[in-house]
C-alpha cells in the first residue's frame, strides 16, 4: 500500500512546486525568499508517494497571465488556506503558457485551474463538458479590458490604432487578446488587415513594459494588472495612459474536471466563499488575488465568452 501524505499540521507548509517546469520553480523559489527550498524532504517524499486509490494531494495551476514569480506570491497563501480547510496537502504546479493550463485540467493532471473565460471555453471543448466552474471573483462578473498608450502618441481612440502598432498578451486570453479584438471588429477594425503589426507579449505585464519601452504604439491588457501596476507606481500614469475601457463580461473562475467527487468540489467552493475580507488572513489572500470576495458561477457566464471567440475565428 502506498504511503500516506503528510499531515499538513504536522509537518508544517507543505504548498509547493511541482517537480515539472523546473525552472519556473526555481525562479517562484529566488522570489520567495527560499520559501520552497525550506520545505521539508519527508513532505516532498510523502507527496510523490501518495496512492492513486484515494485523492490526499489537490494540484492546483494558472494560466500564466503574469510572471512566475508574480504568480508564486499570489498562490503561496491561498495554497495553505486551502490546504487547511480541504485537510489534503496542496501542489502548486507551474505551466509554461496558456495552453497547457487548458490540457492540464483536460488531461487531469492538475485538479483546480485558475482560468481566463476563454481558456475555460477551450478547456470545456477539449475535456468534452467536463469542465467545472465553481466560483469566481465578484470582479470577474462585470470585468474589462483596456487599451493603454504612450502620452504623446497621438493615439486618442481605437480609430486611432490604423496603421500603428499593437500588442496582444497570451493569444489564449481573454482580456489581453479576444475580447480586445472583438471590441475592435465591433467598431469595424482588424487588427491583422488595418493595423500596422500585431504581437503577442505573452502576458499583460509584458503588454505594459512593450508600451512603455515603445516597442509598441499602443497594447491590450487586464484592467485589474494595469490598475494594480499604476497603485504600485511600476507604470508612470503621465507616461502611459488609459484610451479605451471595454464595455463589461464574465472573465476568470477556478474550475474543477467533473470527475472530482462532487463532495471535494463542494469542499472547494466553501472554502472560497468563505473567505472574508473582514478577517486579516481572509483580507491578505483576497487582496492577493484582487478581489473583494468570491461567488458562485456556471458554464453558461461563459456563452458569451464562447460566441466571441467563435466571431473572431478563433474557436470552431
Amino acid at each position: 500500500m502506498a504511503e500516506q501524505a503528510p499531515n499538513p499540521a504536522a509537518s508544517g507548509s507543505v504548498f509547493h512546486f511541482s517537480a515539472t517546469r523546473a525552472g519556473l520553480a526555481r525562479r517562484a523559489s529566488r522570489a520567495l525568499g527560499g520559501w520552497v527550498r525550506g520545505l521539508g524532504l519527508a513532505a516532498v517524499l510523502g507527496l510523490a508517494a501518495v496512492g492513486a486509490h484515494a485523492q490526499q494531494v489537490l494540484r492546483v495551476t494558472a494560466i500564466p497571465d503574469e510572471s512566475p514569480t508574480e504568480l508564486a506570491r499570489k498562490f503561496e497563501p491561498l495554497g495553505q488556506y486551502l490546504q487547511q480547510e480541504l485537510g489534503m496537502a496542496v501542489q502548486w504546479t507551474p505551466v509554461t503558457d496558456y495552453a497547457a493550463a487548458v490540457e492540464t485540467l483536460a488531461n487531469r493532471k492538475v485538479d483546480l485551474a485558475w482560468f481566463g473565460g476563454f481558456t475555460f471555453v477551450q478547456a470545456q471543448q477539449r475535456s468534452q463538458g467536463k469542465a467545472v466552474p465553481l466560483v469566481q471573483r465578484q470582479e470577474d462578473a462585470q470585468f474589462r479590458s483596456v487599451f493603454i498608450t504612450r502620452a504623446g502618441s497621438g493615439i486618442e481612440s481605437l480609430a486611432d490604432l490604423k496603421g500603428r502598432t499593437l500588442a496582444f498578451g497570451s493569444q489564449s486570453s481573454t482580456s489581453g487578446h479576444l475580447m480586445p479584438r472583438h471590441y475592435l471588429l465591433a467598431q469595424g477594425i482588424n487588427p491583422d488587415a488595418d493595423l500596422k503589426r500585431v504581437s503577442f507579449s505573452g502576458a499583460h505585464d509584458a503588454t505594459i513594459a512593450a508600451v512603455a519601452s515603445g516597442k509598441v504604439d499602443a497594447g491590450a491588457l487586464n484592467i485589474s494588472v494595469w490598475e494594480k501596476f499604476v497603485a504600485e507606481g511600476r507604470v508612470d500614469a503621465k507616461q502611459v495612459r488609459v484610451l479605451y475601457t471595454t464595455p463589461a463580461y464574465h472573465d476568470y473562475n477556478w474550475t474543477v474536471h467533473a470527475e472530482m467527487p462532487a463532495e471535494l468540489q463542494e469542499k472547494i467552493r466553501q472554502a472560497f466563499l468563505k473567505l472574508d475580507a473582514a478577517e486579516p488572513a481572509g483580507k491578505a489572500i483576497l487582496q492577493l488575488q484582487r478581489a473583494t470576495r468570491f461567488i458562485p458561477t456556471e458554464a453558461a457566464n461563459y456563452d458569451g465568452i464562447r460566441a466571441a471567440a467563435q466571431s473572431a475565428g478563433l474557436l470552431r
